[in-house]
């Protein structure tokens, strides 16, 4: 399963001299740094994101030598960090920076907190924005890729919107390392658009696939239908309660919510953060059900399933997921039509695998051939997608609001572009293809900074 808890460590910082009066002052700088790290705790504290401090690392509790490097590095891995925030108290320590965020290996933010206490002869006691030029260099010279917070009073609108982002840009780190993604089954043959290279993506990513192939997938399924009749039965009255059901679906409701049951056995089983499956052929053949219907429930429990075994997008929909820390379910929308009248308008369409939480207030929910049928609440979304070409990755992104368009079937979002046809042009050109993932909100200042900590991956943005 992902895992949107992060931990990220605070690291307060001063400079490195003997106590003189006026600028560096040693007092000033440890009570800033008390006071900063004090608020960060108690305001951004919640049940996915959590801190770990310096204290004990020193009488003071805040990183000046280079001589308490590795002690702070030891405190920080210890407690199971994510990432770490430096916080320049005053000018900071240009050397103990670089040192602890290479050590670390992990994301880096960097914050000059605002310059505010002069005295009447003009005296200036921190000259923080000062000392981040100098720990920004660092990182350069060591090649540590960082994130950074404009200088700014703690409680100013700029820092919480940068160390929301940065919370985001680490979730998205910690599940991308290192990520199993499992797939089931073979793409369907005419879908040469979803080929990928496992073993690049292995080597550059060190993102490993776990194949499952239908011989297993069978075996486990018809398992579930021989013993779990109990949880089938119920399954079965939850779509009975949600949808108007056609004939045809009536009576495969059971054999639908066996999918559900499987597929939280596969991510138990093999220990994946998500699964790209294949869908509407072979599926059907061999077991004699659908699993469309069951996707939005597995949604819903945020598990990441993606169709038509689109392993890049499906690896895009856990980006998404990771970037809103899990508070947002990510939809698999591809670029179906243009509005017939307004060419700003698109079509975000697929048959039938959206979460049921995304449905429209008010619209009813149909369950046609065994798929849903509803459109998608009105919103902002991000869209993205990655993919290659020639050995070369890139994260395309940018966002949408909804719009009104015809009634159509299966699940489905209108949204409208500032250019829709830059849009067009840039999945004609590529390397895109027309799946696209979806989520609520715009997560696209996010999505660029995530690159930055990702060699071998680019981001890439529709002119607008």
């Amino acid at each position: 399963m992902m895992d949107y808890k992060i931990r990220i460590g605070l690291v307060p910082m001063r400079r490195d001299v003997s106590p003189r009066p006026g600028i560096f002052n040693w007092d000033k700088a440890i009570e800033r740094g008390h006071s900063f790290v004090k608020y960060i705790e108690k305001t951004y504290t919640d049940d996915t994101v959590s801190f770990a401090d310096l204290n004990g690392l020193n009488k003071e509790d805040l990183l000046f030598s280079e001589n308490d490097v590795p002690a702070a590095v030891k405190k920080l891995t210890n407690a199971g960090v994510d990432a770490i925030f430096i916080i320049n108290c005053n000018f900071g320590n240009e050397e103990a920076a670089g040192q602890i965020a290479k050590a670390i290996g992990k994301p880096v933010l960097l914050w000059a907190p605002l310059d505010d206490e002069f005295a009447a002869d003009g005296m200036r006691y921190t000259d923080s924005q000062c000392g981040a030029f100098g720990i920004s260099r660092q990182f350069q010279r060591r090649n540590i890729p960082f994130s950074y917070i404009e200088t700014c009073d703690v409680k100013d609108p700029v820092f919480d919107k940068g160390l929301r982002k940065f919370f985001s840009v680490t979730c998205m780190i910690k599940n991308f390392r290192g990520m199993r993604i499992a797939q089931v089954g073979m793409r369907p043959k005419p879908f040469c658009s979803v080929i990928v290279n496992e073993g690049e993506l292995m080597q550059k990513f060190d993102i490993q696939i776990i194949p499952i192939n239908i011989g297993v997938f069978v075996n486990k399924y018809n398992d579930v239908m021989k013993t779990r009749g109990k949880e089938l039965d119920e399954g079965a009255k939850l779509f009975a309660s949600r949808y108007e059901i056609d004939d045809q679906s009536l009576p495969l409701l059971r054999q639908q919510y066996a999918f559900v049951l499987v597929y939280r056995d596969i991510m138990k089983e093999y220990n994946i953060q998500a699964i790209s499956a294949e869908c509407w052929t072979a599926m059907q053949l061999a077991v004699g059900a659908m699993p469309c219907s069951a996707y939005s429930i597995l949604a819903d429990e945020k598990i990441i399933i993606g169709c038509e075994s689109d392993l890049h997008g499906t690896l895009t929909m856990t980006l998404l997921a990771a970037a809103s820390l899990g508070k947002k379910i990510p939809f698999f929308g591809e670029f179906t039509v243009r509005h017939p009248k307004d060419p700003q308008i698109q079509l975000l369409w697929h048959c039938g695998p959206f979460a049921y939480s995304l449905k429209k207030d008010g619209c009813k929910a149909k369950m046609v051939n065994q798929r849903q049928w509803f459109p998608v609440k009105d919103g902002q979304f991000t869209l993205a997608r990655f993919d290659q070409d020639n050995g070369t990755y890139k994260l395309l992104e940018g966002s949408c609001v909804s719009a009104e368009g015809p009634k159509t079937f299966g699940t489905y979002r209108w949204v409208k572009f500032k250019n829709r046809s830059a849009w067009e042009r840039k999945l004609i050109d590529g390397p895109y293809i027309h799946h696209m993932a979806e989520i609520e909100g715009d997560y696209t200042e996010e999505l660029a900074e995530f690159c930055k900590y990702v060699p071998g991956l680019t981001i890439d943005t529709v002119e607008e």
